[in-house]
């Protein structure tokens, strides 16, 4: 599988950004999804989580009712909807694949992309 991240780039506080994430395979739609964000000098955290069949999403407390996880999966992509964007969002962010519902856990992604950078500017 391998992940291709778009979408990113520079917003004012306020602003709106949408994430995609691109897989290849014919399995994208047996996968969980979740995406993940490194801020410069911290670690990588968890951002939102969305179920193979899209029935479950998940979200970290700091982006919950502002961020929204999707997929489609005809178009083996999944999607970030940023709102409300704060300077502490501003951070590389990166999609991943799980064979299994996984939450949170950064260990139970198998694939990762390469990451797109978002910087919200204050």
């Amino acid at each position: 599988v391998q992940l291709v991240e778009s979408g990113g780039g520079l917003v004012q506080v306020g602003g709106s950004l949408r994430l995609s994430c691109a897989a290849s395979g014919r399995t994208f739609s047996y996968y969980a999804m979740g995406w993940f964000r490194q801020a410069p000098g911290k670690e990588r955290e968890f951002v939102a989580a969305i179920s193979a069949t899209a029935r479950t999403t998940y979200y970290a407390d700091s982006v919950k009712g502002r961020f929204t996880i999707s997929r489609d999966n005809a178009k083996n992509t999944v999607y970030l909807q940023m709102n409300s964007l704060k300077p502490e969002d501003t951070a590389v962010y990166y999609c991943a694949t799980s064979r299994v519902w996984s939450g949170s856990f950064q260990s139970s992604y198998e694939y990762w992309g390469q990451g797109t950078q978002v910087t919200v500017a204050s």
